[in-house]
């Protein structure tokens, strides 16, 4: 795949599908919400790539500068993403839904040099824009011509940049993508890759998701998301393959007129949205023919035994469950074609990964033991440091091994099975949020003298976020005041991270150092035992 030592994810997932003889063939099918479906061939989406890069060297960006995107699902979404990897500039994405706190956290920890937007996320941008002094362009999009010498109108800058780059030959450990994770302690983290993760990328692509020359694939997630990255843009277009995009949100009948009228082959998308298949009627998919689909494979957070069951029952078809996460950049265990299912298991290592269950001093635990979750470095797509934070970076590594901050337990057939986080992370949707970044939105509302936040179980979205609020004396709890918090949250963090419940309680549980003591919480919350109290506060 790697031709003259040339690793830049941009050229390979353009020019190069176009020396490879493809330049006519679909790279995407653009399927908008509304409106008329467009095609876009390797030799297009190469020359608007070609055309970005060009307009980001008109503006000075030189190779390790950062540069987000704050898009929803879209055509320029693909162009910025590959044009900027070309030009070796690092390309972070965000996800639409962001408010302003998770945006300032990114854009300053980041020291971003520009954001691609559209015009209607100008407001969020312009509330915080005073507090990134680093932050000198927005493009954005839906605009025909130029606002202000910091904000510019992409139209106009695609139109008067040229349609040829030559991409300057790329080696494996130069940086490119950027995404953002979060911790149950502290600001989001930035996990930085490198052009050599599309080595895995391009491997997983073939070995898990099993694609060919022939097939038209559709991967639902979000550029937000480090899966729509690596699996909704690098895998498959550095295997030359048809890719499917849509940019509406979930309906289950234009869902499946989707995957009927597209002729889609292979399927990629979130257990939540899979649970919420399941909740439909199941007359809808009886007049579906489906007969093109050949895999379903779904990622995010544990796959349900009875989704998989529900799957074979009215689809007539397995799903795998697929487990990686942002650090890893590429699937690591998963379930796949000729591999049977162990409904609820992870599945298998692929190739080249070495996982292990260990203690938390690094010693190995026996199979059918938990334990932490654990990886063997030096695949290609791992990552290579904790953006301006190193020190987390080699935290996460202990005795020759990574860990993950899940566990597992390994059977002694050598399949994996998910058991929880070892940290507070909460996994909503497939999302993971930071119950420290909700508790510390919680606490800037003038009513809100403590608050702590949780993640409980719940049947479609896995884990959600419960929160529990203190309120100043003389502050009555009533429902202006919750939706005063949720709309809070919301602004602040995302809408992923509001809370599905809100209780006013009067007194949040802490430690003799001041510790929040979410265990406790959760505890309370679903009426189990809660454990070692000796240290809680009185």
């Amino acid at each position: 795949m790697i031709v003259d030592d040339q690793y830049n994810i941009g050229h390979i997932c353009t020019r190069q599908q176009c020396d490879n003889g493809l330049g006519d063939k679909v790279a995407f099918r653009w399927l908008p919400a509304g409106g008329e479906p467009c095609d876009v061939t390797f030799a297009e989406l190469d020359r608007q790539s070609n055309r970005f890069a060009n307009v980001l060297g008109a503006l000075g960006f030189r190779r390790g500068e950062i540069l987000f995107t704050f898009l929803p699902k879209c055509p320029e979404q693909f162009y910025a993403f590959l044009g900027t990897l070309k030009r070796q500039v690092v390309c972070g994405t965000l996800f639409s839904n962001f408010g302003d706190e998770a945006l300032l956290d990114r854009l300053g920890d980041s020291q971003a040099r520009g954001v691609v937007t559209k015009k209607s996320f100008l407001k969020k941008l312009g509330r915080i824009r005073s507090q990134l002094p680093h932050l000198k362009y927005i493009l954005v999009t839906d605009i025909d011509s130029h606002q202000s010498d910091g904000i510019l109108s992409y139209p106009q800058l695609m139109q008067e940049a040229a349609p040829g780059f030559a991409t300057p030959v790329t080696a494996a450990d130069t940086p490119s993508v950027l995404h953002y994770t979060s911790g149950s302690t502290g600001k989001p983290k930035g996990v930085l890759h490198v052009h050599g993760s599309v080595l895995m990328q391009n491997a997983t692509a073939r070995e898990v998701l099993q694609l060919g020359a022939d097939d038209v694939y559709w991967c639902t997630a979000d550029q937000g998301w480090v899966t729509g990255t690596s699996y909704g843009i690098i895998g498959p277009w550095s295997l030359g393959v048809t890719q499917v995009h849509y940019g509406g949100m979930y309906d289950a009948a234009k869902w499946f007129d989707i995957l009927r009228d597209e002729r889609v082959t292979v399927w990629y998308s979130a257990p939540t949205a899979l649970r919420m298949l399941m909740r439909e009627e199941d007359t809808l998919y009886a007049e579906y023919d489906l007969n093109c689909l050949r895999h379903i494979f779904s990622v995010g957070e544990p796959l349900n035994p009875e989704v998989i069951q529900w799957a074979r029952a009215v689809l007539g078809r397995d799903i795998y469950d697929t487990w990686f996460q942002t650090e890893t950049g590429a699937i690591m265990i998963t379930n796949r074609p000729g591999l049977a299912i162990r409904p609820g298991s992870m599945g298998k290592p692929v190739t080249g990964i070495e996982p292990a269950i260990l203690a938390d001093d690094g010693t190995p635990v026996a199979d059918g033991e938990q334990g932490n979750l654990c990886l063997r470095p030096g695949w290609p797509s791992m990552f290579v440091t904790y953006l301006n934070n190193d020190t987390a970076y080699r935290q996460k590594f202990i005795k020759g091994h990574y860990f993950t901050g899940d566990t597992a337990v390994r059977d002694p057939d050598g399949y994996y099975w998910f058991k929880g986080r070892s940290d507070d992370v909460i996994n909503t949707g497939g999302h993971l949020i930071s119950p420290f970044e909700v508790e510390s939105a919680l606490l800037e509302l003038e009513e809100v003298a403590e608050s702590g936040v949780i993640g409980a179980p719940d049947d479609l979205l896995f884990e959600k976020v419960v929160a529990f609020v203190h309120l100043h004396a003389g502050q009555v709890p009533d429902k202006n005041l919750e939706i005063k918090i949720r709309l809070h949250i919301s602004n602040r963090v995302s809408s992923i991270a509001t809370p599905q419940e809100l209780f006013f309680i009067d007194k949040v549980p802490k430690n003799k150092s001041g510790k929040i003591m979410r265990r406790v919480l959760k505890a309370r919350y679903l009426g189990q035992d809660e454990g070692d109290i000796s240290t809680l506060e009185d």
